[in-house]
């Protein structure tokens, strides 16, 4: 994939509104948490956004595809649209809310961009 200013854009964007690392994702996306207001299918491993977030953050930005980039976008438009702008670390209104985020990747109780070990 080639890079260009939006795609360099997208990519750093996206590693500043996931701000849980591979394994912990991974983690949480496995508890029974995850799935209670997930959009989870019966019989899957983890709900599926969350399952896609954690490929990507297992990949190199040669590798993405579009499909990638798709749920990239998404992602960074959805934490953005129940976060805003600023991302600063709030607890929200409900539990349900923080699952919902950090089930793409998202704790809202972190200050964006805070991952604890890899990306």
């Amino acid at each position: 994939m080639t890079s260009s200013t939006g795609y360099d854009d997208l990519w750093s964007e996206f590693h500043r509104v996931v701000n849980m690392d591979s394994r912990e994702l991974e983690r949480w996306l496995l508890t029974e948490e995850a799935t209670e207001d997930a959009d989870f299918v019966p019989g899957e491993r983890m709900p599926p956004t969350g399952a896609e977030v954690l490929a990507i953050l297992g990949k190199r930005k040669t590798d993405l595809d579009d499909h990638d980039l798709e749920v990239m976008q998404r992602v960074v438009d959805i934490v953005h649209q129940e976060r805003g702008e600023d991302l600063e670390p709030d607890a929200g209104d409900s539990a349900q809310w923080r699952r919902f985020l950090m089930t793409m990747g998202h704790d809202p109780l972190r200050p964006a961009g805070d991952r604890r070990t890899d990306r």
